[in-house]
């Protein structure tokens, strides 16, 4: 009976610590949650909104800037909550935009989810005015540091960083798009920038191979050297005398945006502000 006494009570006490360690993990969510604030737009007409993180030091001293574009059928706040880039780089300005309903290239092809325009010139440029206004937006609220203008995204929002780069290159220090192929219209717009391309080798959605033929593309448009080295786990860099590197994150899961993609995103990011001009 001892025994049994001396059992329950351990378990009783292993249950009540998970439970406090679960209640903090909550509240610290709703803490971080309660530091992004929601930003209305009126681009042509349309209601725009976007969801920001920015430090309290943002008005007064040089700050990077990211910008957060989430996936078809996603939303801004599961975006905060998946890349997390305010968590893991606290000093840097970070939004978070919702999409508008959009036709899908590879589902959803009536467009009853959100997303992003897939191809210059589609929707009127509806979501690059989106863009320009928040960019615009940023810069008159906050002090803006330009050499350290970023920009991410998974799968539909990583095909719109490819996008991004190819319409407003001149914006960015560097992007880091996963899951996602750039279409060859795009590819040919690309100026050379250090890049961080994440993907999936049994990606069933956006086919692998097609972010090989992107990731190669990319590659040698930054003048890459053909053999690389080990940046962090499942990353390989190939390094360029132009200073414009790439780095392929190439992890062994499927479609989904792995959790070990923010932190290198930002470690990325930080490694490579714009060059002087």
């Amino acid at each position: 009976m001892k025994h049994f006494n001396r059992r329950f009570f351990l378990t009783l006490c292993v249950g009540s610590l998970a439970l406090t360690f679960n209640l903090q993990a909550q509240a610290a969510a709703s803490d971080v949650e309660q530091t992004l604030q929601r930003l209305e737009f009126k681009v042509e007409g349309v209601a725009r909104e976007a969801l920001v993180y920015a430090p309290p030091t943002a008005k007064t001293t040089n700050t990077p800037l990211v910008f957060v574009f989430h996936g078809h059928g996603g939303n801004s706040r599961q975006a905060s909550r998946s890349f997390g880039i305010h968590r893991h780089w606290p000093e840097a300005i970070v939004i978070y935009p919702q999409g508008l309903n959009t036709p899908g290239r590879l589902t959803d092809p009536e467009g009853k989810k959100s997303g992003w325009q897939a191809r210059i010139g589609d929707q009127q440029d509806r979501d690059l005015k989106f863009f320009d206004a928040m960019l615009a937006r940023l810069k008159q609220d906050y002090k803006v540091n330009e050499k350290r203008i970023y920009c991410t995204g998974h799968s539909n929002g990583g095909a719109f960083t490819y996008l991004l780069w190819a319409a407003r290159g001149e914006v960015f220090a560097a992007v880091a798009p996963s899951g996602a192929a750039a279409v060859p219209q795009l590819q040919i717009r690309l100026k050379p920038k250090p890049c961080l391309h994440i993907a999936g080798e049994k990606d069933p959605l956006v086919k692998f191979e097609w972010q090989q033929m992107t990731m190669g593309a990319v590659r040698k448009l930054n003048g890459c050297g053909a053999e690389g080295k080990e940046w962090a786990k499942y990353c390989t860099l190939y390094s360029s005398k132009s200073g414009t590197p790439f780095v392929a994150g190439i992890h062994p899961g499927g479609h989904g945006f792995p959790a070990e993609a923010p932190p290198l995103m930002v470690k990325f990011f930080k490694e490579h502000p714009a060059a002087a001009k």
